[in-house]
Order: C-alpha cells, then structure tokens, then sequence
C-alpha cells in the first residue's frame, strides 16, 4: 500500500485511497459524486444532437451511451487492471474539448464520420503515455490555458443558439432567453446560499428550475413512451468512415485531453493525501491515460463520444472527506442503471433548448474562465503576452474565413477549421520559435 502524505492534503481526510466505507456511507457519496458530474456527462451529446439536428431517438441513444461509457471508464479508472487504471477516485465522462472537431465531423460525413476518427485516433492516449513527462514540458500552462481557453470561446455561440430561440413553438421569442436566465439563476442562487452540497448541485439545481419554469408555463414537450425497457449498446450502430484530413484535428484534441487528465488526475492524488512526485505517481499517471484511450475506443465501438477524466469530483472529495477509490464501483453501477434505463435518456432529450442553451453558456463560459487562470499562473510578460494575442487571433479568425480555407490543402484545412487546433498548434510553434529572452524583457511598450 502506498504511504500517506503527511502534509497531504490540506483538508480532513476520513477515508483514504484503499480504506472501505459502511454500505449506507458508500452509497450516500456515490450519489453526490454522480450528482456533481451527471450534467457534464450528458451535455456534449445534447448540444451536438441540436447543432446538428439528431434525430430524437438517436440523441435518446447517445445519451444512454454516454452515461454508460463514463459508467465503464470511472470501474476501470477506480478499480485497475494490470496497467490500466489509476486507482484513485477518478470519474470519466465526455470530453468538452471534442465539440468543435465532432460539429466538423458531422457536418462533413454525420454520426459514422464522427464516430470513425473518434476511434481511429483514441490510440494517441495510449500510444504518448509513457512519454508524459516529456509532453508536460512542450506544453506549459501558457499553452494549456490558451487551447481551454479556446475550447470555451469556440463552443459559446453554440449555446446563444437555443436561448435567442422562442421556449417553444408558438411561444414569444423573448421566453428563451428568459428561461436561460432562470437556469443561471437557479445556479447562482445555490452558489449564494453557503450551504456546501448546494454548492456542488448548482447545475442540477438550475436545470431543474428550468424544467419547471417550462412545465408550468406549457413549453415543456414530454418524450415519447420508449418502446423498450432498457437501452441495448450495439457495436458501431451507425458505422464508421474516416477522413485523413481530420486526422490531425481529432489527434491534437486527444493530446490536449492528455494533458488536462494529467492535471486532474494529480489534483485527486493530493486530495487523496498521496505524494505526487516519483515513480508511484508516475505508474499512476500512466495507467489513467490508459485508462481514457481504451474508454475513448469503447464509447466510439458503442455509439459514443470520446471520454476524458473529470475535476469535478475533487471538489466532492475535499466536502466529503473521502478518497477511497471503492466508492467508483457504486458509481458505475449507477452510472450504469440511469444509462440503461431508456426513460432518463428520454427525458433528458426533451430538455427544451433554452434550458440547454443556459446551462451551457454557463458551462464553457467557466471553461474559458479556467483557460484564462492558467495564462495567467504566472507574470503575463511582453513573449508570452505575444503569444497569446497571436494564437488567440488565428484560433478565432481562421475558421471564420471559409473561402480562403476551400482553397488550402486538406490536411491544413482541417487544422484550420477548428479553432482549438488552430490557435493551440500557433501557440506551440511560437512558443518554440520565440526566443527566451524576450521574456525577461518589460511589459511596457
């Protein structure tokens, strides 16, 4: 067994890493664990099915098979496997930072496209995990801040889309926009309370307020019956297809969802009150990356959207005060249990898209918040301030640009129509190119 940190972590730990808890507390944190990331979990799939206009039944079906896949990845994450695994209270769940390159994909070539380079790149994790350490020093936070900065700004106007729309059809226009303002609330109301486990179900809270807003104003549509009892996984359900010229877009995104597990995942080992540094933290570190690649190639077998590991439940671990990494087999069972049942995926379906579009502003206007924490972990000097300005100009200027893009071959096409790998490959080129030097220079003019 591992030694515990003395000096780690900073709150009280009452469960560790190996310790097991009674039944009835098990359970209890599995809920909160599950209630803190379940929104996240589901979101991705539901702002791709209204971009790109889903059929229901099939948004039905990425939906269950996103709640079973993080179901599947968190039992490997927690549990481990030989190598695989990190064997801490790590949760996985579909990655935000896959949006813009699966909105290409499906616009280009559908589902079997988006599902295609999903699996034919998720070997990236798998194959640059025992090179971490050397990845970590090409990507400092500079780098990583300005690509989830990105990831945020990219994804925003998608979720303007359903609050700028009428609640319903028929309804005044203006009803969108106030139902997304009902969901921020519900969500700031519950961050202003004090109470911590409001705290940690802001979301849920909000979408809930959403719903109800929606119910009683007439505007809530309830889904059709299911014609089944459970949500059956089938194997590549829609097929697959692949373009090389996506290849590079789909890649860079997997290596930028390496990086941030690495962060994640480190966070919970601290947490956890483990060291994080030396070799022990390195087999760690490598087994979740394991981990997320076979997780990310199972969801596209079934019919889902690449997975990556989650934050959100280091913030349950320092509330609750437990790390024990035997809570995940609860979770997935209950991860398990709302992604088979068909009637959640139904229902989550029938979230009416001011309800979505509020929650997801939200979401990815924090997911810009944290990118922008990161830029400026330290002294934002004259290079690095370069940097920024330059990456952040290519990643959102370059896409918009469509005409000029037809015309440049397919594979840099494919890096410049998304602006994650636009503006974070721009960031990493001058990075290298930039003489040091010029960091030490002032920041006046």
């Amino acid at each position: 067994m591992e030694r515990v940190s003395p000096t780690l972590p900073t709150h009280v730990l009452v469960y560790g890493p190996d310790d097991r808890l009674p039944l009835g507390s098990a359970l209890l944190v599995a809920a909160q664990q599950v209630a803190s990331m379940v929104v996240g979990v589901v979101t991705p799939a539901l702002i791709l099915s209204g971009v790109l206009n889903f059929r229901p039944e099939d948004t039905a079906y990425l939906v269950s098979m996103a709640l079973l896949s993080s179901s599947v990845g968190t039992f490997i994450q927690t549990t481990g496997f030989g190598l695989v695994g990190s064997r801490l209270l790590s949760v996985t769940g579909t990655s935000f930072a896959f949006l813009q390159p699966l909105i290409l994909a499906g616009q280009l070539g559908g589902l079997p496209l988006m599902f295609g380079m999903s699996l034919a790149t998720s070997p990236v994790q798998i194959l640059l995990a025992p090179f971490m350490v050397r990845l970590r020093r090409i990507f400092p936070p500079l780098i990583s801040g300005i690509v989830v900065l990105l990831i945020g700004l990219s994804i925003i106007p998608e979720a303007m889309r359903g609050i700028a729309a009428p609640a319903a059809p028929g309804a005044p226009v203006w009803t969108g926009a106030a139902v997304a303002a009902t969901v921020i609330g519900g969500v700031l109301i519950a961050q202003a309370v004090g109470i911590v486990w409001a705290r940690l179900a802001g979301i849920l809270f909000g979408v809930a307020a959403g719903y109800i807003v929606c119910a009683v104003c007439g505007w809530l549509q309830p889904p059709p019956a299911a014609s089944h009892w459970l949500a059956i996984p089938r194997l590549f359900p829609h097929g697959l297809a692949f373009r090389w010229d996506l290849a590079a877009p789909f890649a860079f995104i997997y290596l930028v969802s390496l990086l941030e597990s690495l962060g994640d995942m480190t966070a919970t080992a601290q947490l956890s009150g483990l060291e994080t540094q030396g070799p022990r933290h390195a087999t760690r570190l490598r087994g979740g990356l394991l981990a997320d690649g076979i997780t990310s190639m199972f969801s596209a077998m079934i019919g889902s959207f690449p997975s990556t590991t989650y934050a959100q439940n280091n913030g349950v671990i320092q509330i609750t005060g437990v790390a024990s990494r035997h809570i995940g087999k609860w979770m997935a069972l209950m991860l398990a249990l709302l992604g088979l049942l068909p009637v959640v995926s139904r229902w989550v379906t029938a979230m009416p898209p001011p309800v979505l579009g509020g929650m997801a502003l939200l979401l990815f206007g924090l997911v810009s918040v944290a990118g922008i924490r990161l830029i400026v972990r330290r002294t934002l000097n004259h290079r690095d301030g370069l940097i920024v300005a330059i990456a952040l100009g290519v990643g959102l200027g370059a896409p918009s640009q469509t005409q000029w893009l037809g015309h440049l071959p397919a594979v840099l096409r494919g890096l410049l129509e998304s602006s994650v790998s636009a503006g974070g490959i721009t960031a990493l080129v001058l990075n290298a190119l930039l003489p040091g030097a010029l960091s030490q220079e002032s920041d006046s003019p």
